[in-house]
């Protein structure tokens, strides 16, 4: 059957306000961090913390919410191909005025999951967001468009905002990338689990982007840091960079067995391989795993998608 054109017309406006999504409405508040009207649950959950990240899964995509889509006068196009996605940026939150409402891929959004809305990533699909300003890691499924706004990259959940620590200020710089089908399959081809849960740094590895905010160097001499454990790495301190110091980070702890354990057994598995060892470097209150050092850029570059293979952890390029 042949739509009118009046009714064509009317179904292409519909199609836009759905894909708008919750966060495509209301203006900021001045000062705040989210939108006007919204905000915070009265009497939010205790459990918070516990809420476990998102499991990436292979999910097919949702073919009205992957069309191009004009949203104040804005033309975006999602991007199915399966390219690697990495951008730094500002992400804020959604929360109790949309809580409920149907989100572009047409399910309920539920402001205590870990999900998250962006313009043009795949619905449904998985990423990774990385706080720049506490290091802190969470993995959310995206669901939902938006956020509608050019100084924002991502809008987030309720609980998925709370882990990364920018309730408080509304919102923070972070790093998103997209988590690619091919690393969903090496995940369930190992036998391994997804991601652990990342309520907080410590409790899951830290994949650092290249243009991290520095942590600041802790200033405590390495007579006066802790013992390792017999039989563990030793905890490296932070030298001056030059050649041979380029490194790949594959983690970053706020405890320091969490550390030694990575370590285990990323020497365990690329030890026979002859690549260079994996160590623990302290850096304030952070335990940071790498590997190295290699001669230089281009040798840690091209060990990049080894590492990534073998232990299921892309890293990054990390001069020391």
């Amino acid at each position: 059957m042949t739509l009118s054109r009046p009714l064509q017309i009317l179904m292409m406006l519909l199609l836009a306000i759905a894909v708008a999504g919750c966060s495509s409405t209301g203006g900021r508040k001045k000062g705040g961090g989210y939108y006007k009207d919204d905000g915070p649950d009265a009497n939010p959950p205790s459990n918070l913390d516990q809420v476990p990240d998102a499991v990436p899964r292979i999910e097919p995509y949702a073919s009205g919410a992957n069309r191009p889509y004009v949203v104040f006068g804005q033309r975006y196009v999602p991007d199915t191909t399966g390219q690697p996605y990495k951008r730094q940026g500002i992400a804020s939150w959604y929360g109790k005025k949309f809580h409920g409402n149907s989100t572009s891929i047409g399910e309920p959004y539920d402001m205590y999951a870990m999900t998250a809305a962006h313009t043009t990533l795949p619905i449904p699909s998985y990423a990774r967001v990385t706080s720049l300003v506490n290091g802190k890691t969470v993995i959310v499924r995206v669901n939902d468009r938006g956020p509608f706004h050019s100084d924002r990259i991502m809008d987030l959940s309720y609980v998925a905002a709370y882990k990364l620590g920018i309730i408080g200020p509304g919102s923070g710089q972070v790093v998103v990338e997209s988590i690619q089908q091919d690393e969903i399959r090496r995940w369930a081809s190992s036998g391994a689990p997804a991601p652990e849960p990342a309520s907080a740094i410590g409790s899951t590895p830290v994949v650092a982007p290249v243009a991290a905010v520095p942590v600041a160097l802790d200033a405590q001499p390495l007579a006066q840091q802790p013992a390792p454990a017999p039989g563990s790495a030793p905890v490296r301190q932070p030298v001056a960079g030059g050649a041979g110091s380029v490194y790949l980070q594959v983690g970053a702890f706020s405890q320091p067995a969490n550390a030694q354990s990575l370590v285990s057994r990323i020497n365990t598995q690329l030890g026979a391989e002859g690549a260079p060892p994996a160590s623990v470097e302290q850096s304030n209150n952070l335990y940071r795993v790498k590997i190295g050092p290699y001669p230089d850029r281009q040798s840690a570059m091209n060990a990049v998608q080894r590492v990534a293979d073998r232990i299921g952890i892309t890293p990054s390029i990390a001069a020391q």
